[in-house]
């Protein structure tokens, strides 16, 4: 039996919300089956695969030719980050190009005395970060802190906020995250 078959069942058999123990009882066969098929140690027939698909229900056409979706890791090396800031600030974009982000993580550096600018910011959803490295003052809604490495925030984003590093050498970096993504 190929790989392919033991990942596919239990790929599908968790995706319908069903134990091995569940499905074998529905089939008629011991959970332990179930178990040795998904670690690709015991080959089922094709008869036994399709008693097994019966139950859930799907056909062995279906099993076959759905697109197997893992919910893979997607890793990102550092240096090929999007800067979506400017030379004092960088938001680097975790994810760029990943379909459907449900939220946004980004590495800001603050350069030393950079800011988000004069006006605040303001727009929908929350957010949420840790101070890595540095100190940054944060306000949000008139009210001010300065936050250092391990500290962290998190706040309604429709509030009035900015950020600004105070230092006049050190850089600040924060890893942060909001959610919707408003990048």
């Amino acid at each position: 039996m190929s790989v392919e078959v033991a990942a596919r069942l239990q790929y599908i058999r968790k995706k319908n919300g069903l134990s091995q123990r569940e499905l074998a009882k529905r089939a008629g066969v011991t959970n332990g089956t179930i178990s040795l098929i998904e670690q690709n140690r015991v080959s089922p027939s094709v008869g036994s695969l399709k008693k097994l698909l019966e139950c859930i229900p799907m056909s062995l056409a279906e099993f076959f030719t759905f697109e197997l979706d893992e919910n893979k890791c997607v890793v990102f090396s550092g240096d090929t980050l999007p800067n979506l800031g400017n030379e004092t600030i960088q938001l680097l974009l975790v994810g760029s190009g990943t379909k459907d982000r449900n939220m946004c993580i980004m590495r800001e550096v603050y350069e030393p005395r950079a800011d988000t600018g004069p006006e605040a910011l303001e727009h929908a959803g929350q957010e949420g970060g840790v101070v890595v490295r540095g100190e940054i003052e944060l306000t949000v809604d008139g009210q001010s802190w300065i936050l250092r490495p391990g500290d962290a925030y998190y706040f309604e984003s429709k509030l009035a906020h900015r950020f600004r590093n105070l230092s006049e050498s050190e850089p600040c970096e924060i890893v942060s995250a909001n959610s919707p993504p408003t990048f």
